[in-house]
């Protein structure tokens, strides 16, 4: 299987690759095309606006959490039937994780897909400048194809011809478009970055539609089409297999029924994740906490991911019947996988108001952001990974949790700072309870789904 597929990066953070990668997505799709979206790091909000565009799953290319070398089979499972992959890079395009050299950058990324490169330039304030510029991020890695460049909020017809004489005059990288300043395209933004896709409805989709019909009118999409049609063949690359990775179904009639918490207070999740858990023999159950009154019937496993239930804690707390049902939940054994949002809604409370009162813990909003890759081990049994598993995760938050670690702690890692430990892994009377800050995506570790569906079938059993 192959895919015409391009990278879109940046310079920097702010240049407007959302924007300009979204609404290449939503004019390609307009023109009747299936596009595959995809997103480079462990980033949730932007793959939001990227399904909108699509009306298929955003997903992401996480070379630290997943493993370089799962990638490009990644790539091609989320872009089974897709006549085109845009993926939107990270940060500027050499940017990686920290230390680390490229590992986990745009770059990286984008040599792992053979994909060309097209970089999204913030033309405001320059002129011939930019030429000087796209030249040495043409130049700088040679494995890097850097075959196109869009221009964005050019200021006027005057300024874009000043920008197009400059770059045919000292870069040799095609303009594929200019694109205008534009008011109408803005998406809001507040403390842990764009406001999710799921939380604004109809003002996503309109945006969606603004960012497309501002690409479609700016870029020559023709030209984009026949870039993305040059990147070469996967040769010896198998689109990544959920059922193989999971390792076969469970044995035993019937599948465990694993809730998972969704909606606009749970919005954080990897389309992975879910696949994986059902390529595991489970039967995956959304439900949103915001208006569900209990689990879906039957619930054997729980899992809660990240999000923002900083913005929805009056909502969460008035739902006393859900939060009760959770604590019986977890009480009676039942096996709980929470990450960062779900570790604050499992808590005694959230910013004073009550939570599930599943972990002795307390957590409130702050005005520090906690962010980065981690290393981590895990301490202590549970049911999504045995002691001593070591795997690569992502925090990304403006709370604290006070103790932000249980007498079992989930996982330790070390920070410049010092060596830590976080989370819990089990608690008094909920032993099979883990839940931390960390992010993972479970397609880097597919024993997790395999391990977390098994105790769902045990507790299930009885």
């Amino acid at each position: 299987m192959d895919i015409p597929r391009l990278v879109v990066a940046a310079p920097s953070s702010g240049a407007g690759k959302t924007t300009i990668a979204t609404g290449l997505i939503a004019a390609l799709t307009a023109r009747g095309l299936a596009v595959s979206p995809h997103k480079v790091g462990p980033d949730y909000i932007d793959p939001g606006y990227h399904g909108l565009a699509a009306g298929r799953p955003g997903r992401n290319l996480d070379a630290f959490m997943c493993g370089p070398e799962r990638i490009a089979p990644l790539l091609l499972h989320g872009a089974a039937g897709a006549d085109v992959a845009v993926v939107e890079g990270v940060m500027g395009l050499f940017d990686g994780a920290s230390g680390r050299g490229e590992l986990a950058s745009t770059a990286h990324v984008a040599k792992l897909l053979r994909a060309p490169v097209v970089l999204v330039v913030d033309a405001s304030s320059q002129s011939r400048s930019v030429a000087a510029l796209v030249h040495g991020f043409a130049s700088w890695d040679p494995q890097v194809r850097l075959a196109g460049v869009i221009l964005n909020r050019v200021a006027s017809d005057r300024h874009e011809q000043l920008l197009r004489e400059a770059l045919e005059e000292g870069s040799g990288v095609p303009v594929l478009g200019a694109v205008g300043r534009s008011a109408a395209v803005a998406t809001p933004s507040r403390h842990l970055g764009l406001v999710p896709a799921v939380e604004r409805s109809a003002e996503a989709l309109r945006a969606v539609a603004d960012m497309g019909a501002l690409v479609a009118g700016s870029v020559d999409l023709d030209a984009v089409l026949a870039l993305a049609r040059t990147a070469p063949p996967l040769t010896g690359v198998e689109p990544w297999d959920p059922a193989a990775e999971a390792g076969g179904r469970l044995p035993g009639p019937g599948a465990p029924r694993i809730a998972v918490a969704g909606g606009a207070a749970f919005s954080f999740s990897y389309a992975e994740n879910a696949e994986l858990l059902a390529a595991a023999g489970a039967e995956v159950v959304p439900f949103d906490p915001l208006h569900a009154d209990g689990l879906p019937e039957g619930t054997a496993g729980l899992v809660i991911g990240g999000g923002f239930p900083e913005l929805y804690v009056r909502e969460l707390s008035a739902n006393a019947q859900l939060r009760s049902a959770i604590a019986a939940f977890a009480a009676a054994g039942g096996p709980v996988s929470a990450e960062c949002a779900g570790l604050l809604y499992l808590g005694r409370e959230l910013d004073g108001l009550p939570m599930c009162g599943v972990l002795d813990t307390s957590a409130r909003m702050t005005e520090r952001l906690t962010l980065g890759y981690r290393e981590a081990v895990a301490l202590h049994d549970s049911p999504l990974a045995p002691a001593g598993a070591r795997l690569r995760g992502h925090e990304f938050h403006r709370t604290v949790c006070e103790p932000g670690a249980g007498e079992r702690p989930a996982w330790g890692w070390r920070l410049p700072t010092g060596p830590r430990t976080e989370g819990f892994a089990g608690a008094a009377g909920a032993e099979n309870v883990h839940a931390s800050y960390l992010h993972l995506h479970w397609a880097g570790y597919p024993q997790l789904a395999a391990s977390f569906a098994a105790a769902a079938a045990a507790f299930r059993a009885g």
